[in-house]
């Protein structure tokens, strides 16, 4: 089975159903099953890995796709991993998670014929930790992949608990020849003078920014601003939550390289995927 840390910006809530609600017994025990259920899941690597395509606007020829985690739960069907992620830090399993993740990644994007890049969100725990450096060594040690086709993706949120380690961290594993991207970037936690701290390859323009192009003019402001702000840093601009047309051509027009969204694709088992290529 194979595994990614999700989009933490979706949702970094854990929905009602897996959350005790305070002095509510039944939730309580309901939540504790939960977290056995999810502990056993990831002792029998009882998860699966959809992937999501990212375009080049210019060309629509895909330039990578983004792992994301579901875990097969049998009281809850397919469950989105926006929903147990919560869950997973409260229990300590996301770095021992975070390395399987990029192992199974990196282990999938050696069987595309085409070289896309895979892209891998990180969890905070797994930099502060000291874990990062070396899952990502292993994981591109042992499958055999270019470091070259591997970006991992970190929420504009992790910026608020940088620090030199962590800028040591990262930019080793750019030595390794790894892409590092910011995610959500707009969102307004990340300074622009963190940016030129962060050794990034790229940034994500937060799907809130791009849900009301083009017609909202402050987003549309925004929007230039970021990508033209990106490429003044020598980063690639990437638009998520691209669903319409209008959309696509506005970001294009911009400038704005590439993008993911609906429009292209929905989230898909990596055989889809690799039929359809």
């Amino acid at each position: 089975m194979m595994f990614s840390i999700p989009d933490l910006s979706i949702d970094d809530q854990a929905p009602a159903r897996f959350r005790p609600q305070p002095g509510s017994r039944t939730e309580a025990a309901r939540h504790r099953r939960l977290r056995r259920d999810l502990t056993a899941a990831v002792e029998r690597h009882n998860f699966i890995l959809h992937y999501q395509p990212r375009l080049s606007l210019a060309t629509g020829e895909r330039t990578g796709l983004e792992a994301l985690l579901r875990w097969p739960q049998a009281r809850h069907g397919i469950v989105s991993a926006a929903s147990f992620i919560p869950l997973a830090e409260e229990a300590g399993l996301i770095t021992t998670i975070g390395g399987w993740v990029l192992l199974a990644a990196c282990r999938e994007a050696m069987r595309w014929q085409q070289p896309w890049v895979v892209s891998v969100n990180v969890s905070p725990r797994q930099i502060t930790e000291g874990a990062l450096l070396g899952q990502v060594a292993a994981a591109l040690d042992v499958s055999g992949l270019d470091p070259e086709r591997l970006e991992l993706e970190l929420a504009e949120s992790t910026l608020l608990g940088v620090d030199i380690d962590s800028l040591l961290t990262l930019s080793a594993i750019r030595d390794l020849g790894a892409g590092v991207g910011l995610d959500n970037f707009g969102t307004g936690l990340a300074s622009l003078s963190m940016l030129k701290r962060l050794p990034l390859t790229s940034m994500k323009i937060d799907r809130s920014l791009v849900r009301d192009l083009p017609l909202d003019g402050e987003d549309a402001a925004i929007v230039r601003a970021v990508i033209d702000t990106a490429k003044a840093l020598g980063l690639i601009a990437v638009a998520e939550g691209i669903e319409t047309e209008a959309q696509r051509a506005f970001l294009a027009a911009c400038g704005c390289p590439e993008g993911q969204g609906f429009l292209f694709g929905r989230p898909a088992p990596a055989e889809a995927l690799r039929s359809a290529a």
